[in-house]
């Protein structure tokens, strides 16, 4: 499809995949002020934090803790997988189980260990089972409303426990920061819209790079889960294989397996994020080991984030990367919402 013939985008778009993505600014603010708004009990100080969720509801987590990590002193990991590791258990352990279905068996068995272990627990979801099981455990729930995917609610996964951080103490607030970036987000959708021609338009511009070739996006520092991010959009909404890997990392082995097989390689492409946010030497990093890759003969090209601190980098990279998916998936020609293999997964573990 050419990108550029935006009319025809509904045709393959049929539940409104571009809606979702085009709100994300909004999402990210009314998120925030949700935060701070919903009843919040009491809680005792906390030595570790866990956030628990898959997929789209986790991708948030690992927003959160990126961003964070100069800034929270007590440990925060997330969790995707069953259970709790062994090192989560008391009160001084809080455990925050991320579900926007509020169905997902991960998550589910993860609540139920943090109220086995007795940690103070905390659930994030839009209804569902855990939903029940958390009112039942007089737990406390923030509820949120959303109709769509969940890697479509990522305002919401991020922005609700950004707020909730803040209101724990574990971090300063973060008002200012937050309208700066939402504005930064809708600023950035001037230049990346649908209506922006592709000679104009840098995402659809890439987007038509990506088209038949294998994607790897590298970034490092508090950038690295942008680059996840990004692998999961290109999976979930263009339905085509990607890979994402973190920096310094890949350069102490990745970088060595870029020789054979020769005939793949030519299908290869490499996204680089860089962020000036990050540190000088990961920046250089990500800058040389672009070079090498490209002397090589692999595809490449680098984003450069927009913005002047994390916050706003990090948002107006995950932006630019679901509206570069979204464009992508209409050069396939392939509705950005279904994922048919996953749902089909489900079911089989379900019976």
């Amino acid at each position: 499809m050419n990108l550029d013939d935006h009319d025809q985008f509904a045709s393959v778009d049929e539940t409104d995949m571009l809606s979702q993505i085009a709100s994300l600014p909004e999402q990210l603010q009314k998120a925030w002020d949700l935060g701070l708004s919903l009843p919040l009990p009491g809680m005792s100080p906390v030595n570790r934090v866990v956030i628990a969720g898959m997929g789209g509801s986790a991708i948030g987590a690992d927003l959160l803790v990126s961003f964070l990590l100069d800034r929270v002193t007590v440990p925060v990991t997330v969790q995707r997988d069953y259970g709790l590791p062994a090192y989560a258990f008391g009160r001084d352990t809080l455990v925050i189980v991320s579900s926007h279905s509020g169905n997902t068996e991960e998550s589910i068995s993860v609540f139920e260990a943090a109220c086995r272990s007795n940690c103070q627990v905390m659930v994030i979801t839009t209804g569902g089972k855990i939903l029940a099981d958390a009112q039942s455990a007089r737990v406390p729930v923030w509820v949120f409303v959303h109709d769509g995917q969940p890697r479509s609610a990522l305002g919401y996964t991020f922005g609700l426990l950004l707020a909730l951080f803040v209101r724990l103490g574990l971090v300063s607030d973060q008002s200012a920061d937050v309208k700066q970036t939402v504005s930064l987000m809708k600023e950035l959708q001037k230049s990346i819209g649908v209506k922006v021609p592709v000679k104009s338009n840098p995402a659809k511009r890439l987007a038509g790079q990506l088209v038949g070739r294998h994607i790897t996006v590298f970034a490092s520092g508090f950038m690295a889960p942008v680059a996840r991010r990004w692998k999961c959009q290109f999976n979930e909404c263009a339905k085509t294989i990607a890979s994402f890997e973190f920096l310094p990392e890949a350069d102490h082995n990745t970088l060595a397996g870029i020789c054979f097989p020769q005939e793949a390689l030519e299908k290869e492409m490499a996204v680089f994020l860089q962020a000036s946010a990050d540190g000088e030497r990961n920046q250089k990093r990500v800058v040389e080991t672009k070079q090498i890759m490209m002397l090589e003969g692999i595809n490449t090209d680098l984003v450069e984030a927009r913005g002047k601190n994390r916050l706003e980098q990090m948002w107006a990279t995950v932006l630019f990367g679901d509206y570069v998916a979204y464009y992508l998936a209409m050069a396939y020609e392939v509705d950005p919402t279904p994922i048919d293999p996953i749902w089909s997964l489900k079911e089989m573990l379900s019976k």
